[in-house]
């Protein structure tokens, strides 16, 4: 019965693609709806005849970077950058192992935000760092987020900028900045924010701003989290001395992830001889065979494993350690 179904319904995409041509997809719309976020809809062609075939729509994102997909529905979102604006085509296609059919295409797009050139904040960088929340049992962990930029080259001296971000459905507008000279806004601070630090969403961060000269063209840009997060270093770094054995012991780092997610470096400094060790392991816990008659500083640095993420950025060193005579 399925085999039978199923021949069926090749010999009607062969008549349909034999005697029909594809109708592009009519009312194609984009809204943004959130930071950096859009929903582009379209709907099916009314003059579209239907003769029990799956027809599908390709997607192409023309700017501000090209990109295309297909989809069996009749919307999609989308997490881009806007300040330069943003242009998508979509059309009807028809496929099968031996044939490809496809509509004209239909196009819309977001124009570029108003604003005079040079205004906008550049070198816009953004770093995660998450904390315990000891008053908490929900949420245990809170991660903060701080952000710098520089003023744009042309901007006005009355210039001020405001930052935003959004991570997931959370918007938040930032209420701790920190001031150049002319006290315009330079960096902004969130102690604590809906980011969660085990997350895979984009972070996506908008900078505008207002003079009563020019209108200050707004700058967003998008981050992943593990290119951005600050992790802390481990916690309770020990070093015992044996003969000639030295005993290293940490504990995880301050962090969502359990303790099986982290790798290690151990650095190990011989400072009668300036001698420098660097091992790198999984586990929480090392021995070396060393010069008992030498004194060393040791020090332990995390970053998150590949098994648990995408690779990222290693902690700063633990505090010194010093062992030995």
């Amino acid at each position: 019965m399925a085999t039978a179904l199923l021949t069926e319904r090749r010999i009607v995409s062969f008549f349909f693609e034999s005697t029909v041509s594809l109708l592009p997809p009519v009312n194609f719309t984009i809204k943004v709806t959130g930071l950096a976020q859009l929903l582009l809809h379209w709907e099916p062609n009314p003059d579209q005849e239907q003769r029990n075939v799956d027809l599908e729509y390709q997607v192409k994102i023309n700017a501000p970077q090209e990109d295309d997909y297909e989809t069996g529905i009749t919307e999609s979102n989308c997490v881009t950058i806007l300040h330069q604006g943003f242009s998508a085509s979509v059309r009807t296609i028809l496929q099968n192992d031996h044939s490809f059919l496809a509509s004209s295409w239909v196009s819309a797009e977001v124009h570029a935000p108003a604003g005079s050139p040079g205004t906008s904040v550049v070198n816009l960088t953004c770093t995660t760092n998450t904390t315990a929340d000891n008053y908490s049992h929900l949420r245990p962990y809170q991660v903060s987020l701080h952000c710098t930029w520089l003023v744009g080259t042309d901007a006005p001296e009355d210039t001020q900028y405001f930052l935003y971000y959004r991570y997931g459905s959370w918007t938040e507008e930032c209420k701790e900045y920190s001031k150049d000279i002319l006290e315009r806004n330079i960096a902004c601070w969130f102690p604590r924010t809906f980011i969660h630090s085990r997350g895979r969403d984009w972070l996506a961060v908008l900078v505008n701003g207002s003079s009563k000269h020019t209108v200050i063209k707004p700058f967003d840009q998008l981050f992943a989290l593990h290119t951005i997060d600050q992790i802390n270093p481990p916690l309770n770094v020990t070093a015992e001395i044996e003969g000639t054995r030295l005993s290293i012991q940490w504990e995880k780092p301050v962090s969502a992830f359990p303790i099986h997610c982290f790798d290690y470096e151990v650095k190990i400094h011989n400072t009668r001889n300036g001698y420098l060790q660097i091992e790198k392991m999984m586990t929480n816990a090392f021995i070396s065979i060393i010069d008992d008659l030498s004194k060393y500083d040791v020090q332990v640095r995390a970053a998150v494993s590949s098994m648990c993420r995408e690779a990222g950025l290693w902690s700063e060193w633990s505090q010194p350690v010093y062992v030995g005579k």
